[in-house]
């Protein structure tokens, strides 16, 4: 019944998803300017790590792609229990794990296939990375969008207004931004910085991602890197589906 469960909810929402194209296309546009503008900045400065300035530069993005996205995306259960979906969805017998996850799963859906326009506008720019690296990031997106937007939706339950909901979100994204070595590699950062950096565990996923984009699939980075991926999926999961069914969403 999960699974049934869950695939009627992610049907639901995928299908409002496909409706606004514009919407699907227009979230990979900040990342996009900065590959655009950004990017060959970039190019000819030493920046301490393997791989071409790009290999450095798309795997943060692709993660900033995720990160922004997923964590907005509980404004949607803030405007659903305005509208009375939420109300109505619990007096179904829908399970409510299935509630979360149908919703997250989409967020996955959607946010991977930005990432793959991403990826595709970086390699008419230059990019060069292999193709199994490449997928690893995928997967790394997904776990990221899953893990944040269960947490976005548990958050978006638990608050009334959106002008609640805006500014903890703030608190949050800009941090991890600036401490995670999205843009640049948090190794040309200043020792204390690079120390309190490793506080934040979207550090561990970006550097996995820039090692897999240089073809080194059994590195540190990249095990310190998955574990922290599944660990922190699973324990936003938990956290979000604990908030629904205590919410009674």
């Amino acid at each position: 019944m999960l699974l049934h469960d869950t695939a009627l909810v992610y049907g639901r929402y995928l299908r409002q998803s496909l409706r606004s194209r514009f919407a699907l296309l227009f979230g990979v546009l900040t990342p996009l300017l900065y590959l655009l503008f950004f990017g060959p900045l970039l190019t000819d400065l030493p920046l301490g790590g393997e791989g071409s300035s790009w290999q450095l530069l798309v795997p943060g993005l692709l993660l900033q792609l995720g990160l922004f996205g997923a964590l907005f995306a509980g404004f949607t259960v803030i405007i659903e229990k305005g509208q009375g979906v939420v109300e109505r969805m619990r007096v179904t017998p829908v399970n409510r794990l299935a509630l979360l996850l149908g919703r997250a799963l989409r967020d996955a859906t959607v946010f991977v296939f930005q990432a793959v326009l991403l990826v595709l506008a970086a390699l008419v720019m230059g990019l060069r990375a292999p193709v199994a690296g490449v997928l690893i990031g995928f997967a790394f997106v997904a776990l990221l969008t899953l893990s944040l937007a269960s947490l976005s939706y548990a958050l978006g339950m638990k608050v009334r207004t959106p002008h609640e909901f805006g500014p903890l979100i703030n608190a949050v994204s800009m941090p991890s931004i600036l401490l995670s070595g999205l843009m640049l590699p948090m190794t040309l950062a200043p020792a204390w910085l690079d120390a309190l950096s490793h506080l934040v565990p979207f550090r561990y996923l970006v550097d996995a991602v820039r090692d897999a984009y240089v073809g080194r699939y059994t590195s540190a980075h990249m095990l310190y890197g998955v574990l922290v991926a599944v660990g922190f999926t699973v324990l936003a999961v938990t956290v979000g589906t604990r908030v629904f069914r205590t919410a009674g969403a």
